[in-house]
């Protein structure tokens, strides 16, 4: 990846934009567009388009990605102080206590920490049990609520994870494909950070509109990218982006739960972090185009980009709002495995978002009238 836009992609984790308060990413997303993208545009939500014009108008290939991080919202100050908070997206509770937050008040930026009454006072039988998040608070160190107003903390204020963005550089093992011990396969960067979830996809629309206008690569339609809102709340911006960009056809690109830490079977997260991105065969909200899939799986192939398939239970992405939008629109997610996912820090591999911008690309090629309408042929 090129130094400038791994510095864009951390400027990206770092920007403050729980759903419902996604300004900042959305405003770097078009600042970095700007240069190399044919047209910019924008819902009525929120959400950014942008586009690499191919040889033909049709059919129009939309790449969504949403920008709106898991964050908190603050729904009280009480006499002490201290700050209630309720989610915005999905939270595991557990994962909340001792961790800082960034609160966006009236005034600024305020530091807290979410924190509960400490184990060394609770009787045995509630030292034993998971706290859960309505029993905690957020505290900014404040000692009544005057202070805390004070400092322009108000109910409806929004929060994230206080997380910077850093990287890790490994040598890489691989065992091999006859067995035995593992062998040195070079090296790789590692990127940790908040928010992967889901700029990481909107990093990488980003990059393959780039390349497709900085590399003068034909293809014969229109690309569409897009940085959505208020995907963790109910795929909001992929409703409105899909009626005002109207595609023919939409590779939606996420991030995946990397199914190689501890405790989790290959059938309940398949994917490994460093082997490639995935394409997910189903999860709750969507079903993709089987055509759809067996080009992306062949292109994969005849390229030889590392790739994976994928699958998911539960949860969903903006394709489950886009795939019924219209008349329907036959769509497919593209993810990327990752780490930790909805927590304060999250691992991705670097090597893993090259080769998902590189297969979109060589996908994107590919997809002219007719091979976009042999989706849907019955």
């Amino acid at each position: 990846m090129e130094a400038r836009a791994l510095d864009f992609l951390k400027n990206l984790s770092e920007s403050f934009g729980p759903s419902g308060f996604e300004r900042d990413p959305v405003s770097l997303m078009k600042a970095w567009v700007q240069p190399f993208a044919d047209e910019i545009g924008n819902d009525k939500l929120g959400s950014l388009h942008f586009s690499a014009a191919g040889s033909a108008a049709h059919p129009v290939v939309l790449l969504p990605g949403h920008v709106d991080e898991v964050g908190f919202i603050v729904s009280g100050v009480n006499a002490h102080g201290f700050l209630t908070f309720n989610t915005l997206g999905g939270w595991f509770d557990q994962i909340l206590l001792g961790q800082k937050v960034r609160i966006r008040t009236s005034r600024g930026i305020v530091i807290g920490v979410i924190a509960a009454k400490p184990p060394h006072i609770l009787p045995p039988e509630e030292r034993a049990k998971v706290v859960t998040r309505d029993k905690m608070f957020i505290d900014i160190g404040c000692s009544n609520e005057r202070e805390a107003r004070d400092m322009g903390v108000r109910i409806g204020d929004p929060a994230v994870p206080d997380s910077p963005f850093y990287t890790i550089t490994k040598n890489v093992y691989r065992k091999p494909e006859g067995g035995g011990d593992e062998k040195p396969a070079g090296s790789t960067m590692i990127a940790c950070g908040k928010a992967f979830d889901d700029r990481v996809g909107a990093f990488i629309a980003a990059e393959v509109v780039r390349r497709l206008k900085e590399g003068r690569i034909a293809h014969p339609n229109t690309v569409m990218g897009a940085a959505t809102v208020q995907e963790e709340v109910g795929l909001r911006g992929a409703r409105t982006s899909a009626h005002v960009v109207q595609p023919d056809v939409c590779i939606t690109l996420e991030v995946d739960i990397a199914g190689d830490v501890p405790g989790i079977e290959a059938h309940e997260a398949p994917t490994k972090m460093g082997f490639g991105p995935a394409v997910l065969t189903y999860d709750a909200s969507m079903i993709p185009n089987q055509g759809l899939k067996d080009l992306i799986v062949r292109v994969a192939e005849e390229t030889r980009i590392p790739w994976q398939f994928s699958q998911m239970k539960g949860g969903g992405t903006d394709a489950g709002a886009i795939h019924i939008a219209n008349a329907g629109c036959p769509s497919i997610v593209l993810t990327v495995p990752t780490r930790h996912i909805h927590s304060h820090v999250g691992m991705v591999s670097i090597s893993d978002i090259d080769n998902a911008v590189a297969l979109i690309v060589e996908v994107v090629k590919r997809l002219d009238a007719r091979t976009v309408e042999s989706f849907t042929v019955i």
